[in-house]
Parts: structure tokens; C-alpha cells; sequence
């Protein structure tokens, strides 16, 4: 790894000693020419000398919405410097998301094994998304169930028999569209007659024969849901 400049940016004393020590006893190549507590001390060293690589604490006196502006702000105005967070908010994933969206090169908790040599070579290598073990666990873990609901969900259409005519139908009927309505979309080319003749027959095809007596949308669309048809984190109407 060739020489580079670092800036840290922590607002707990203690934890600012422990990462100068991670740096000056596994990271000699890197030189530390700052450290900021708060958002203007880091700006006034970047008026100073540009570094190669920012480590960015989130949680910076209590807010955590500082930390991503900040993120943000590098992002934009100083292009070629690199933006490691390092941040204590293990549970936090929505910030998680929002610091990578404002253009974070990766995120390590301060959990598990803590920053490494090979996180920040990744880094300074110019490898985006750079995570630790316990956020990776967790990446792995949302794939693990994503894969396997896109799973069920194939499965369920194909054993089901469902067209993109049923998957339409049932996921307007689950955001609360009339049968006049969903037949009013420009992708339906069905009258409310046949979308009533249609909700029979998928009645017919996902309930058996001793379920059916009065079954309404309601339940049909329950019953879709819990066959992975449609998918509740995506229930979103056709635009139109």
C-alpha cells in the first residue's frame, strides 16, 4: 500500500486514541495530518491540506444526520478523496444506506474486528462498498431471504398457474382498488364482469374445494400473499 493522507473525524476522545493506535501500529503508511471532533474543525484542515482518505464517524455530537451531510459534502466538493465511515451505530441500517447513497466508499461498525489494514487497502485501492464482518452478515442475510421469497414466488406461479393478468389483479385488489377501477387500467383489458369471473377462478385455483365457501377479495388476497404471488414490500400500482 503506498503512503496516504488521512483525516479522522471522532468525537469521542477515547475512541479517537484507539483508531490513531489501530493506524500507527497496522497502517504505517498512513499519516495522519488531522483529526476533527466536529464538522467545522474538519472543514478548516480541509482548507489546509487535502488528504487522500477521510474516516468518518457518524454519530458526531448526538446527531447522526451530521455525519452523512458531511459524507455528502465530500463527496461533491472534493473529488479524488476517499470516504471510509467508521461508526458505533450498529442497529442503524437506514443510515447505513443514506451514507452509502451519499457517496461513502464503505462502512465499518465498530463491532467484531473493528477497522483493519485490508478494509483501508480496499479502500485507497479504489474498491467500493468496503464492509466488515457483522455488516456483511447482515448484507448476506437480506440476500438469503430475498432469494428465497423470489423463490416461492416462482414457484407459487407456476404451480398456481398465475398470469400477469392475475399477479395485476390481485395486487390492485390488495392496495384497495374496486374491480371497476383495476378494469379502468390501461393494462386490463378485462370489464368488471370478467375480472369477477377471473377472482372466481383464482378462488378455484388457490383455495381448496372444502375452503371456498365465502371466500371475498379480501381473503383471496391474504391467501395471496402467503403463496408469495405478490409481494408486500412491493405492492405499488401500474402507472397509468
Amino acid at each position: 500500500m503506498k503512503p496516504f493522507k488521512v483525516i479522522i473525524v471522532e468525537d469521542v476522545k477515547l475512541e479517537l486514541k484507539g483508531t490513531e493506535e489501530i493506524f500507527h501500529s497496522d497502517i504505517p503508511e498512513a499519516e495522519i495530518i488531522g483529526t476533527a471532533q466536529n464538522e467545522s474543525q474538519l472543514w478548516a484542515l480541509m482548507r489546509q491540506a487535502k488528504p487522500d482518505l477521510v474516516l468518518l464517524d457518524l454519530g458526531l455530537g448526538g446527531s447522526t444526520t451530521v455525519g452523512v451531510d458531511i459524507c455528502r459534502q465530500l463527496h461533491t466538493n472534493y473529488n479524488g478523496v476517499k470516504v471510509l465511515i467508521f461508526t458505533g451505530e450498529i442497529l442503524n441500517e437506514r443510515l447505513w444506506v443514506e451514507a452509502l447513497q451519499a457517496g461513502a466508499d464503505g462502512i465499518i461498525l465498530k463491532t467484531g474486528e473493528l477497522l483493519t489494514r485490508n478494509d483501508v487497502r480496499l479502500v485507497m485501492d479504489g474498491r467500493r462498498m468496503v464492509f466488515n464482518e457483522p455488516i456483511l452478515e447482515k448484507i448476506v442475510a437480506r440476500f438469503k431471504r430475498s432469494v428465497m421469497s423470489e423463490t416461492r414466488r416462482t414457484d407459487s406461479v407456476i404451480d398456481y398457474d398465475i398470469d400477469e393478468y392475475d399477479e395485476r389483479f390481485l395486487r390492485h385488489l390488495a392496495l384497495g382498488y374496486t374491480k371497476e377501477m383495476i378494469a379502468s387500467l390501461r393494462q386490463m383489458p378485462f370489464g368488471v364482469k370478467s375480472l369477477e369471473k377471473r377472482q372466481t377462478d383464482l378462488i378455484s385455483r388457490l383455495f381448496s374445494a372444502d375452503e371456498r365457501s365465502g371466500v371475498n377479495a379480501t381473503r383471496l388476497v391474504v391467501r395471496a400473499l402467503q403463496l408469495h404471488i405478490i409481494d408486500l414490500e412491493h405492492l405499488e400500482p401500474d402507472n397509468d
